[in-house]
C-alpha cells in the first residue's frame, strides 16, 4: 500500500519509431498499435501528413480496443527513447524499375534517417525496409556504427510469406499449414529453398513436380514486381507491413523466433562484410544468433552470387555517398 507522499509510479512502455509515413509505414503503425505491441511515433518530412495519420489511428482506438499512443511528427526529437526504429522512407518502385534502380535516390535518404534516429535513440534496434533492402541495411549499419545484432533488414519474412502463399494456392491448402524459407538478397537473385518448404511437415517435393516448384520459385522472385505492374501507382504495402510487424513482435515480446532477415555476416555461409538474408533468432537484444543451414553445392554457389551482387551495389552506393555528401 503506498502513502500519499510516495512519488507517482511511471510505467515505461515500448516505443517504436517508424521513419516514413507512406503506405508501408502507416500500415505498419496500424499493425503495431492494434496488436498492442508498443506506442508508435510516425515520422515523415511532409508537414501535417504523419500528424493526420496518427490522429486518424488514435480515433480508431476505442473501436479496435487498444490504448497505444500514436504520435505523428516531422521532428526526430519526438522519437527519443525508442526501443526499435523502422526505416521505410524512400521512393517506391514504379513499373519497369528494379529494386536496384532505387539505389541512387534512396541511399542518401536512409543514411540521413539512420543518423538522425540513432542520435535520439542510441539504444534502439534498427529494422530497414527501404529498397534495395540489403544495400540500405548495410549503409544504415555503417552510418549508425551499431553492433551487427542491433540492425537488420526486412526481406526474408516477406519473401517466405509470398512463397508460402503461392504454394498454398497451388495445392489448395490452408496457408497457415505451409512453411517455407527464402534466403539471399531481396531481389531477382533471392533463393526460395524448396528443400525447406513443407505442408504440415510434408516436403513440397512430395506434393509437387519439379517444373511446378520452379514456376512457384520464379513467381516468388518476381512477387514484388508483379504487384507493381498490377497497381501501376506503387508497390506492395500490406504484406511488407505484416512481415515487419512480425519482426517487431518477436523483438518486443522476446519471442526468439527463427526468421529469415537481412543480416550483416562475418564468416557465416563463407561470406564476409555483406548484408544478406539468412535465418536468425530474433529476441529483445535483436539478432540473437545466425543459423547456418545445410545447403547443396548449387545453393551455396547461388548464395555467393547473390552476395556478390549486393556487394557490388554497396560499393556503388558508397562511391555515390562519398561524392555527394
Amino acid at each position: 500500500m503506498s502513502s500519499s507522499s510516495d512519488p507517482p509510479i511511471v510505467c515505461s512502455l515500448p516505443r517504436v519509431t517508424i521513419v516514413g509515413a507512406g503506405r508501408v509505414g502507416s500500415t505498419l503503425a496500424q499493425r503495431i498499435a492494434e496488436k498492442n505491441l508498443a506506442d508508435v511515433v510516425l515520422l515523415d518530412i511532409v508537414e501535417g501528413m504523419p500528424q493526420g495519420l496518427a490522429l486518424d489511428l488514435m480515433e480508431a482506438r476505442g473501436i479496435e480496443l487498444h490504448n497505444r499512443q500514436i504520435i505523428g511528427t516531422n521532428n526526430y526529437i519526438d522519437t527519443s527513447g525508442s526501443q526499435i526504429v523502422v526505416i521505410t522512407a524512400g521512393l517506391p518502385r514504379k513499373p519497369g524499375m528494379s529494386r536496384d534502380d532505387l539505389l541512387l535516390t534512396n541511399a542518401k535518404i536512409v543514411v540521413e534517417a539512420a543518423k538522425n534516429a540513432i542520435a535520439h535513440s542510441p539504444n534502439a534496434i534498427f529494422i530497414v525496409v527501404t529498397n534495395p533492402l540489403d544495400v540500405m541495411t548495410y549503409l544504415a549499419w555503417q552510418a549508425t556504427g551499431l553492433p551487427r545484432h542491433r540492425i537488420m533488414g526486412m526481406a526474408g519474412v516477406l519473401d517466405s510469406a509470398r512463397f508460402e502463399t503461392f504454394i498454398a494456392l497451388e495445392l489448395g491448402v490452408l496457408p497457415a499449414d505451409v512453411k517455407a524459407m527464402v534466403l539471399g538478397s531481396h531481389g531477382d537473385l533471392m533463393m526460395p529453398l524448396s528443400g525447406y518448404a513443407t505442408v504440415n511437415g510434408i516436403p513440397i517435393t512430395e506434393l509437387l513436380d519439379a517444373p511446378t516448384i520452379e514456376r512457384l520459385v520464379q513467381r516468388t522472385r518476381n512477387g514484388g514486381a508483379e504487384i507493381v505492374e498490377l497497381m501501376q501507382t506503387g508497390g506492395a504495402f500490406f504484406a511488407p507491413a505484416s512481415a515487419t510487424s512480425m519482426m517487431v513482435e518477436s523483438i518486443v515480446l522476446n519471442q526468439s523466433r527463427l526468421l529469415p532477415v537481412a543480416a550483416y555476416l562475418q564468416g557465416e555461409y563463407g561470406l564476409e562484410d555483406v548484408v544478406i538474408g539468412v535465418p536468425c533468432r530474433l529476441g529483445c537484444s535483436g539478432i540473437e544468433s545466425v543459423l547456418e543451414l545445410t545447403l547443396t553445392d548449387e545453393e551455396i554457389a547461388a548464395l555467393k552470387v547473390s552476395a556478390q551482387s549486393v556487394r557490388k551495389n554497396i560499393d556503388q552506393a558508397q562511391k555515390i555517398l562519398t561524392t555527394k555528401m
